[in-house]
């Protein structure tokens, strides 16, 4: 067979494989998002039987989110090195000793800690499945695919919705147990099933130089300042919009967690919409939407809008531009480096993401327990997505338009 001959079988052959990899990976993500969730919507549950004061709950559904963030960084070096087959299905076995953790520790409040700070675990899988999916698309197709790759953040409308009605259907331990089984299954489908892309091939370069390489990249730092806003919104809201519900609008846990899901369904179908824009209109235009879109909302909601029509509305229209934003952070990222720093990359600025979502509860857990509002918590959001989208204006206007 000729050069070419054999070039054109090889990109069929990643054709071919592409979409059900790209499926593997999505649903792997998602019930490891669900994972990485569990707390957040069991925060009255946890707060009325340890009798939680509104900053210790804050720093109770936080927690998980600060391993899910900083630990994105070995993640995604290690796909490197590895390939994203075998990180997504240690991603589902090693969350199962968490998750188990977390199930055993709702009577105690440092062991609820300890659990759910390890439970952070899962929150990783982000970092391998960006790398994992973009060596199975074109440039021209990344957005698409990474954008379909991270609607598997719905896990967190999935955990919103379900946990609690599980909790109340089976008990806490049990619905842990399901969980963990579910792991589990996950972890032996995607190991069975998933395929690293045929051209992918594995970083020999040692872990410490390459991290300090991505490190040095001023990209890195760029998109993660876009990343804290984007995803670090949408996570600070799907963790913590439960407790928000229930202490400002005297919601029942069940109810919040209805409303929650319905918040993160929202981001989950406007993050594969912004990839897709981005790859029609540009990411820069995308995600300056975002950022400005964000900031209005913020201020809206600020003024502690009743629940049903005005609320209600913002919190969704605050969830489709946060997703749209991070649909277009990630085709800027795969506009901008190189697809072989990609996975490393990629942890960096997960975990800004991650961190960027890390912080909102803590200050909105402490201006409630101060002020009894979240009034100043949203503010500060609002000024800092804009003044996050005029730096977006100032420093990627030179990005060409998709062609």
């Amino acid at each position: 067979m000729s050069t070419a001959g054999q070039t054109a079988a090889a990109e069929a052959a990643v054709q071919r494989g592409a979409g059900s990899n790209l499926a593997l990976a999505t649903a792997a993500f998602a019930l490891t998002f669900w994972a990485w969730n569990l707390i957040g919507p069991l925060s009255k549950t946890y707060a009325d039987r340890l009798d939680l004061d509104p900053t210790q709950t804050s720093i109770l559904v936080a927690f998980p989110v600060l391993v899910g963030a900083v630990g994105r960084i070995p993640a995604g070096i290690l796909t490197d090195r590895f390939g994203g087959r075998v990180m997504l299905t240690a991603s589902c076995f090693v969350a199962i000793v968490p998750v188990l953790l977390v199930g055993l520790s709702g009577d105690s409040y440092p062991a609820l800690l300890v659990s759910g700070f390890l439970l952070g675990i899962a929150g990783t899988s982000f970092a391998v499945g960006i790398p994992f999916v973009n060596a199975w698309y074109p440039p021209a197709r990344r957005g698409f695919a990474t954008g379909i790759f991270g609607a598997g953040m719905g896990g967190t409308a999935l955990s919103a919705f379900l946990t609690p009605r599980l909790v109340d259907a089976m008990g806490l331990l049990a619905t842990h147990l399901v969980m963990c089984g579910a792991l589990a299954v996950m972890g032996v489908v995607v190991w069975m099933c998933a395929r690293d892309a045929p051209q992918w091939r594995a970083s020999t370069e040692p872990a410490l130089p390459r991290l300090k390489g991505v490190m040095k990249l001023k990209v890195t730092w760029q998109m993660s300042l876009l990343y804290a806003i984007a995803f670090g919104g949408f996570v600070a809201f799907s963790t913590y919009l439960p407790t928000m519900l229930v202490a400002e609008y005297g919601l029942s846990q069940t109810d919040a967690g209805l409303r929650t899901a319905g918040f993160s369904l929202a981001a989950v179908v406007a993050r594969p919409a912004g990839g897709i824009l981005s790859d029609r209109v540009g990411p820069l235009k995308v995600c300056l939407t975002s950022f400005f879109g964000a900031s209005i909302m913020a201020v809206i909601l600020s003024f502690e809008p009743p629940l049903e029509i005005p609320a209600g509305a913002s919190f969704v229209l605050m969830a489709l531009f946060l997703g749209l934003g991070t649909g277009g952070v990630f085709a800027l990222v795969a506009e901008l480096v190189d697809p072989a720093r990609v996975g490393g990359v990629t942890g960096i600025v997960g975990a800004a993401g991650g961190l960027g979502g890390y912080f909102p509860p803590l200050i909105m857990g402490a201006n409630y327990q101060a002020n009894g509002d979240y009034t100043i918590g949203l503010l500060l959001l609002a000024v800092t997505a804009l003044l996050v989208g005029l730096f977006t204006l100032k420093a990627f206007r030179n990005v060409p338009k998709p062609t």
